[in-house]
This record gives C-alpha cells, structure tokens and sequence, in this order.
C-alpha cells in the first residue's frame, strides 16, 4: 500500500488547457432588433452596474436577425475585466419570444434577468428583484411599472396606454392570468437561473406576447412570482405598431392557449 507521498503524481493539464469557468452570479440578456444605434449604451450600461455591485456576470446580446449590424456594434464593445461579453446572432428575424429564449437558455448565471434596450429602467434597480430571490421569496420577480410605488418619468403615448388597457382584457380573457400581477408585459424581469433555463426551455412563443406564456409555464412548475417597483421612462424607438400588434395579439394569445395545451416542446 503505497502512501500519500508514494502516490504517483498526477499529469499536469495539456498547455493551453481551460479550466472550466465559473459559474457567473448574474446573466444579463439583451434582446435586440436594429439596435445598432444604443445597443453599445445597453452593454456598457449592463456590463458597469455588475461591475459597481462587484458582481460576477455576463452580458448576453441575443440578436434577432438585425439588418443594420447590431451584432456587429455589440461585439465591438469594450466591456471592463472581470465581465463577459456574449453575442447570439440569429440568422433570420424571429420575434422577440425567440431572442429572449436564446438568450435565456444560453445564460449560466445563478441569476439570470433580461432587459430591454433602450435602458428604460436603471439597471441599479434589478437589486430589489434580486433582493426578492435571495430571500427566497419568489423564484421569479418582475419589475412592474403599474405599482403606485413606480415612478414614470416619461409615459407612454395615450394610443400605446389605451392598447394596453384593450390587451390586458384581451389577455385575461383568453388566458385566464393571475389577478396579482399588475403589469406583464415590462421588459425587466428576473429569475433563479434554473427556474429561468426551465421556463425558457419550454418555452415556443416566437412573438410579444411571449411573457405570457413563461407566466402561465412558471406558475405550472409551482415557481412563485413577486413584483417590485420600478422608475421607467418610455424609449419611443419601439418595434411595436399599434395597427400591425393587434392583429397579431389575438392569433398569439391563441397560439399561446394551444401551446399550454399541448404541453411542452419535449412533450412533457
């Protein structure tokens, strides 16, 4: 029996050899379409907040097919040591479900949120949903714009309020959503990092409307849902058209009560 000092020295690991990385405490995606314009000021402002609360994390562009470059733009910008810098380029436009979905699925994070770009929300403030879900009090915490305690700056135009007032009947009717949540459709939401690669997996909604749907998947699997408040300023450069949404909503908001049905992508 030989002893610890006989044991025969282990191989030292091949020149150039990675160590695995690790696990990062926070994913940051960004969803863009034809941002080529802001999605520098999306990374940099990302990649400082982590930075500023010594987080470890990684910033996830998820591009949808962008004709201008966005990619491109992304992946050209400087980012400080410590913070990674992914880029997901879809060949083809998809919608935004698609582009939060790679990148969701793609974040190693223990923590992983997505945020619109345009910087509507300071990123300081993904503290109070992290806040949440370190306390365990919920497993998926959404910033929510409609809480008397948010603050708006500069609020959307009265043809976008009155969509979205039609679109939360429409939305309950059909889906049957939870009563509690005030606001399902703002772009700044957070998640345990498995619960988040779990909804995410099974998710199918291409389009808007995808929310919805991780909503309905989340509560399924018993994951809790909390709301924290949020400042927000409207970004007018939006992808949305009232004309063209509401067609659209109703054959997703359809799509979405098949998919429920059907079960998921895996047939689970």
């Amino acid at each position: 029996m030989t002893s610890p000092t006989d044991a025969p020295a282990l191989p030292s690991p091949p020149a150039g050899a990675l160590e695995a990385p690790a696990v990062p405490e926070l994913s940051i995606v960004i969803p863009a379409y034809n941002e080529a314009h802001k999605i520098a000021k999306d990374v940099a402002s990302a990649a400082q907040f982590l930075v500023d609360q010594r987080m470890s994390g990684e910033v996830i562009v998820s591009d949808d097919g962008s004709r201008d470059g966005t990619a491109d733009v992304a992946r050209a910008t400087a980012v400080p040591a410590g913070v990674e810098l992914r880029v997901i380029a879809a060949e083809r436009n998809r919608g935004k479900g698609a582009a939060v979905r790679a990148g969701m699925t793609a974040a190693r994070g223990t923590f992983v949120m997505f945020a619109d770009s345009g910087v509507c929300i300071p990123y300081e403030q993904a503290l109070r949903g992290m806040a949440l879900l370190k306390a365990g009090k919920c497993e998926v915490a959404h910033a929510s714009r409609k809480r008397q305690d948010s603050v708006i700056i500069n609020p959307q135009p009265f043809h976008r309020r009155v969509f979205s007032r039609v679109f939360r009947v429409a939305a309950n009717w059909v889906l049957r959503l939870p009563h509690g949540l005030t606001d399902t459709q703002c772009g700044f939401k957070m998640y345990a990092g498995d619960a988040a690669r779990a909804v995410y997996g099974e998710l199918r909604t291409d389009g808007f409307l995808f929310d919805l749907e991780t909503i309905l998947r989340a509560i399924r699997r018993g994951y809790r849902i909390a709301e924290f408040p949020v400042t927000w300023s409207c970004d007018p450069d939006t992808r949305l058209h009232a004309g063209r949404t509401a067609v659209r909503t109703v054959a997703e908001l359809r799509a979405i009560k098949r998919y429920l049905g059907e079960g998921t992508r895996d047939g689970q």
